[in-house]
């Protein structure tokens, strides 16, 4: 029977409300499922229409700076002041205990390791992440999308190979601008508030510098361009309903990707540390 409890009549517990996270979960897992497999015909897709350079080989250039050169500016402005913080709390940390000199030591070796590709791909899968989706959800909601396939014009070749590519080239190239800006800023602070001088620091900084590293910040570099226009693009061409829809999808391409960059950056540690 149903027991009264302040007043309100509790109708108790029944078997079909367990049902109820039952069928949450399932849809969520159904939708996972069907998305990976959305993005795989994505990526296959892509992959084919390389051959077309007629279609994305107009649209290649305009892409690298859409994608890279106006990105230059976030990526410099965040590790410059990662490189001016590095170094404060680098000379508060080592003081009394080692040498100032290990401050370019610490600076270089973190920002080319692990903040300057991990934070330039952050800051650029904000920036061109959500641009690609806002930008290919507008075509999807409006349709012209759609007017491509009823053409019988490869969409993937004009949309998506075109700004895969650029990240994947200017993603390394605006990296290797910000770790310089990052290394360049920490020196400066170092000169300035620190009491160290210039050969100190550059002593500091050859102490442990590895050119392999570089190379390492690359491959991750490339690595997070092609997931940020790519993630952009899987969710730009799969945007419905409407304005509303574009939001979504906007977010979701900023959310998605900066995870799957955080992932990919743990991985290359273990596969080539």
């Amino acid at each position: 029977m149903a027991k009264i409890q302040y007043g309100v009549e509790d109708p108790g517990f029944k078997p079909k409300d367990l049902l109820v996270p039952a069928h949450v979960v399932g849809r969520g897992a159904l939708e996972g499922v069907a998305s990976v497999g959305r993005g795989g015909y994505l990526a296959v897709g892509a992959v084919r229409a390389l051959r077309k350079v007629d279609i994305w080989g107009p649209l290649f250039v305009p892409q690298l700076w859409a994608v890279g050169v106006a990105s230059i500016p976030i990526a410099l402005f965040i590790l410059m002041f990662t490189g001016i913080v590095m170094a404060i709390q680098a000379s508060y940390t080592f003081t009394g205990t080692v040498p100032l000199y290990f401050v370019g030591a610490l600076t270089a070796k973190t920002i080319i390791l692990e903040l300057g590709p991990v934070l330039a791909g952050l800051a650029l899968a904000g920036r061109v992440g959500a641009s690609v989706a806002a930008e290919l959800g507008s075509m999807r909601v409006s349709e012209q999308i759609d007017a491509l396939e009823a053409l019988a014009y490869d969409p993937v070749a004009y949309l998506v190979v075109p700004r895969v590519l650029a990240g994947m080239i200017m993603f390394p190239v605006v990296t290797s601008f910000a770790m310089v800006v990052g290394i360049m800023a920490s020196w400066g602070t170092s000169l300035a508030m620190l009491d160290l001088t210039t050969p100190e620091f550059v002593k500091g900084l050859r102490l442990f510098f590895d050119p392999y590293d570089v190379q390492f910040a690359l491959i991750k570099a490339t690595s997070f361009g092609i997931t940020v226009t790519g993630v952009g693009c899987f969710y730009g061409f799969n945007t419905r309903g409407g304005a509303e829809g574009v939001g979504i999808a906007t977010t979701r391409a900023v959310v998605v990707s900066s995870m799957i960059i955080l992932v990919l950056d743990a991985f290359w540690a273990a596969a080539l540390l």
